[in-house]
């Protein structure tokens, strides 16, 4: 006797029927954040993770190429953040707003009563489910990640368990999710995907994988990697922040190559005594380095390498853990 098969099951021919055999276009291209995807942002504190994932919401609610990404179609975006009280939110917002007038407005949504809804418990995924629903959420951003858990996040086991709460937002909901997460204390040039706390579990569920690294600290300036599971590899770009208008923008060539140079800049014997003057003549080694940097905006290597040039030259000379005029 044949058994009638659930209704979830279906037969190819049934897929085919009601499913188009090429692949929804992806919400943001190229590649990056697929229909129904997991997008994960990731990079040291305080590199700019939130300001450029608020960056993208406004971009993907007014449907507006800002950021030098494509964006087919406007989306209804929901934000769910954690860190900041929602005055503070609504001003970061409010700034950003004045580069694109309200063409985001009815479209991007704030998940007010986020803080304290974990993932990881039944409650709280329901809280977030709602706020989808009632927001018709196309794309659901969580800000960040580990204050959506109450896990381990050395623990494979538990953090493979906040993944499967991951998954079943995103099938209860049927909308993408861009999640912001921290990244490991020491991580390689080449690492991406596998940078991120708890990689091994998040290698398994996310789809893209965008790393926010800043090149230079004397550029408002950050460097963003890829790693993506279904589209084709991407080179790293550089993006510049506008201070005055929260915006990040494609860095053209001129400062791409004034961050090249600042970085190789050769820093003469006398920047070394003018940064050594200006601290009263003696100062300890950190202390030398970090005023030449600050004089000449040039890199932590270029200093060092300076200071052991003008030692070398009698420039400066060293004594009792002190640099020092000479005498």
């Amino acid at each position: 006797m044949s058994k009638t098969p659930p209704a979830s099951v279906l037969s190819l021919a049934q897929l085919l029927e009601q499913q188009s055999p090429a692949p929804p276009p992806c919400l943001v291209e190229p590649g990056l954040l697929p229909a129904q995807g997991i997008l994960f942002v990731g990079g040291e504190p305080k590199v700019g993770k939130s300001l450029l994932v608020a960056n993208l919401a406004l971009s993907l609610a007014g449907g507006a190429d800002r950021l030098g990404f494509p964006i087919p179609k406007a989306c209804r975006v929901l934000v769910c953040q954690f860190e900041l009280p929602i005055p503070q939110f609504v001003s970061r917002l409010t700034t950003m707003r004045r580069a694109m007038g309200n063409a985001a407005d009815q479209n991007l949504f704030v998940d007010t009563r986020a803080t304290g809804n974990l993932l990881s418990a039944p409650q709280g995924l329901q809280h977030f489910l709602a706020a989808a629903r009632a927001a018709t959420a196309e794309i659901i951003i969580l800000d960040p990640l580990y204050s959506t858990h109450d896990q381990d996040e050395n623990d494979t086991r538990a953090m493979a368990a906040l993944c499967q709460s991951l998954l079943r937002l995103r099938e209860a909901s049927r909308a993408a999710l861009i999640v912001v997460h921290h990244v490991r204390k020491s991580i390689g040039r080449y690492e991406i995907g596998s940078a991120f706390r708890g990689s091994s579990a998040l290698h398994a569920v996310g789809d893209s994988y965008l790393l926010l690294t800043r090149p230079s600290p004397q550029f408002n300036t950050v460097e963003l990697r890829f790693q993506f599971r279904y589209a084709a590899p991407q080179p790293p770009r550089l993006l510049q922040l506008d201070s005055a208008t929260l915006w990040f923008a494609a860095s053209g060539e001129p400062l791409k190559s004034a961050v090249v140079a600042a970085d190789r800049r050769k820093v003469a014997p006398t920047d070394v005594r003018q940064a050594l003057t200006a601290l009263g003549a003696q100062a300890r080694y950190n202390q030398l380095r970090q005023q030449i940097m600050t004089l000449t905006e040039c890199s932590k290597r270029t200093a060092q390498m300076a200071i052991t040039a003008a030692c070398q030259q009698g420039c400066i000379v060293q004594a009792d853990g002190y640099y020092c005029l000479p005498g």
